[in-house]
């Protein structure tokens, strides 16, 4: 699983060097991974893993606190959504979304082709808009459980569809997009493409139209 992969890789590369002891490595492996310190119950748990050299079998344990979500999780991903690459930003539908995928072992490779989404189902959220990020901001602010709370939907449920989502995020989030001209794409042919651009004059292109002759719409 997704979230218990990152963690056991984690693990390895944190456990103290061997003369600490097992409830010491356990202590050190919960903090890096959860963000917080570990109950004394579960700390008895993951001190038997490590006393059996088991820090997968520790570091599982450690992913099922909600803190490794709302904060490790948070903090990993979160650069990889603004332009300054900061931890500091609030939290938003893609990093979110990720969570929701290590939470429920979604295939990590459909990130950025599949319509999916996940949502707080949380008391008292605005709902979720392409125009404004305040479903999440809030969310965070309000110290919402993640872990709990996130719910799997589609991009194109909540923001509409998948043309109309992208223009809407690109104005929100002030980044240009540009559709390339290509082959088994929205822009598959010269007459669906001149459709588009009718429904939505706003779209700009990189135009490569190799795609079109190749595919004998220019020949």
């Amino acid at each position: 699983m997704l979230g218990i992969a990152w963690a056991s890789a984690l693990a390895v590369q944190i456990a103290t060097p061997a003369f600490a002891g097992p409830r010491e490595q356990a202590q050190r492996i919960y903090e890096r991974i959860a963000g917080v310190p570990p109950s004394a119950a579960v700390l008895d748990q993951m001190a038997a893993k490590t006393a059996a050299g088991d820090l997968a079998g520790a570091a599982a344990i450690a992913t099922d606190a909600s803190t490794f979500y709302s904060v490790t999780l948070k903090n990993f991903v979160t650069p990889w959504t603004n332009r300054d690459q900061t931890v500091f930003a609030p939290l938003n539908d893609y990093t979110a979304t990720v969570i929701g995928m290590v939470r429920d072992d979604v295939a990590f490779n459909t990130v950025l082709s599949a319509d999916i989404l996940y949502t707080s189902n949380a008391s008292g959220l605005p709902a979720p808009s392409a125009a404004n990020n305040d479903h999440y901001a809030m969310a965070e602010a309000n110290g919402v459980d993640l872990k709990a709370t996130l719910v799997a939907t589609t991009q194109s449920a909540v923001y509409g569809l998948p043309v109309e989502a992208t223009l809407a995020a690109s104005e929100k989030h002030g980044v240009p997009i540009y559709i390339e001209t290509h082959r088994a794409t929205i822009t598959d042919d010269m007459w669906r493409t001149v459709r588009l651009t009718k429904k939505f004059p706003e779209i700009r292109f990189n135009g490569d139209f190799s795609h079109w002759y190749t595919g004998h719409e220019m020949t």
